[in-house]
């Protein structure tokens, strides 16, 4: 390997043990900054879990269960309709994932050929 990286250098076996305070440092802040991202995600977590009684929500857990029964009574009084779903629109799932696609698509197409043509002038060039 010609090139290393700045840690492989640093930390190697024979500079670990010439620097231990600065390795030590360098844990640390690993550490802290581990503990930091655990507490951000952490209660969030947390609170996904408890049903009422959380800021967001108006329902109990009574109306939410009348209204989950009266939308199952609707699929049943209409079958054949599906699930409401819009898959095929534009704004359903397969119309956005063709939409994006071909975006995302357009501009990897965009790149290639732009790669190609200075290929080609490299080549050009060089002759």
């Amino acid at each position: 390997m010609i090139c290393k990286t700045f840690d492989e250098i640093l930390f190697s076996s024979n500079a670990k043990s010439k620097i231990v305070p600065l390795y030590t440092m360098n844990k640390l802040a690993y550490s802290i900054l581990l503990a930091v991202l655990l507490s951000a995600v952490l209660p969030q977590l947390a609170f996904a879990q408890q049903y009422p009684g959380y800021a967001g929500s108006t329902m109990t857990l009574e109306q939410e269960l009348i209204l989950a029964k009266k939308k199952v009574e609707m699929v049943k009084a209409h079958p054949g309709e599906g699930s409401g779903t819009p898959y095929l629109n534009a704004n359903g799932v397969v119309g956005a994932s063709v939409i994006s696609g071909a975006i995302f698509g357009g501009i990897f197409l965009a790149f290639v050929v732009r790669a190609k043509q200075y290929e080609f002038v490299q080549k050009r060039l060089a002759l």
